[in-house]
């Protein structure tokens, strides 16, 4: 038996969740946690845990040459993109694949530009909970990956990664529109995330009947107005949808922006109202909710 090997880059909250899951599935053995020496001493040292279990990860040094992964799941925050692409280099082969479960909309692109566009199958992780805190996370809710084509010729490498994910019974969607799904997740994460991290919130807070719902929907709403002028097919509904998704998650638990605010690190603000922004100014649009959210945070990490 042909047994597929997965390669896991950045062992944040995502990392560790969808990590630890693969890992027991398939066997850590076929699983790759790709770290630098820094980081795999401090982890082998202090341990990583999922809801206060530890995880028995395959560590593997980046720097390290190894038979390619068949399945590279890229699962860094947009500003450490540029060191998961030396992170991963050495795990990349001609029919490795490529997931990038990475907020917004740019990562496929750029992932494309440094291994080969032919080698990304676009991706969204949608509907967890996960929260990490120093090297333990907490997840009541697993959520799942949409994932799809945006040409016909991906279809054998789709095939492949929905077998990976069978054996492991990880879950998955296959979306026939997922350059839609990736803009709905990205409508998410611009409402939600920015939201709660202005206002020192929770997911409850933005929930139905939340305090800060209606800035929120607010949010979401300029992202469908600059996706229609992209001509991607975002409609207002898609709205209503998201926070169907967000009602079914802890409403203790917190979007990762918020989080980084706690850490007083720097956030994907860029990746969220900062390209909201650019792309009004582009398309001669007004959007004063992401630009107050923008501005509010600019002054939250001002004060680091």
């Amino acid at each position: 038996m042909n047994e597929k090997t997965v390669s896991i880059v950045g062992l944040g909250a995502l990392g560790v969740l969808y990590g630890q899951h693969l890992s027991e599935a398939l066997g850590k053995d076929r699983v790759r946690v790709m770290v630098n020496e820094g980081r795999k001493k401090k982890y082998e040292s202090g341990g990583v845990t999922l809801n206060g279990v530890p995880c028995d990860f395959n560590y593997v040094l980046e720097s390290e040459k190894s038979t390619p992964a068949d399945l590279i799941i890229v699962c860094t925050k947009s500003l450490a993109l540029d060191s998961a692409l030396e992170s991963m280099k050495n795990q990349v082969g001609e029919e490795s694949t490529i997931l990038s479960l990475i907020n917004g909309i740019s990562s496929e692109g750029i992932l494309g530009c440094e291994f080969g566009h032919e080698k990304i199958i676009p991706t969204v992780a949608i509907g967890m909970d996960a929260t990490r805190d120093g090297q333990d996370v907490r997840s009541k809710v697993k959520g799942w990956l949409q994932i799809g084509v945006d040409s016909p010729d991906k279809q054998k490498r789709l095939d492949a990664v929905k077998s990976i994910f069978e054996e492991a019974q990880f879950p998955y969607a296959v979306e026939e529109n997922i350059t839609l799904k990736i803009w709905e997740k990205f409508m998410m994460n611009v409402g939600v995330n920015q939201v709660v991290m202005v206002n020192q919130s929770n997911f409850g807070g933005v929930q139905t009947g939340g305090e800060y719902h209606d800035q929120a929907r607010s949010a979401m709403e300029e992202v469908v107005k600059i996706a229609q002028a992209e001509g991607v097919s975002l409609e207002h509904e898609h709205v209503q949808k998201a926070f169907d998704i967000i009602d079914t998650v802890d409403s203790d638990g917190m979007p990762s922006m918020r989080q980084d605010g706690l850490a007083k690190r720097l956030s994907e603000v860029e990746l969220f109202s900062g390209t909201i922004l650019k792309k009004a100014e582009e398309s001669d649009l007004d959007c004063p909710v992401n630009r107050y959210l923008y501005e509010e945070v600019q002054k939250i990490e001002a004060e680091y």
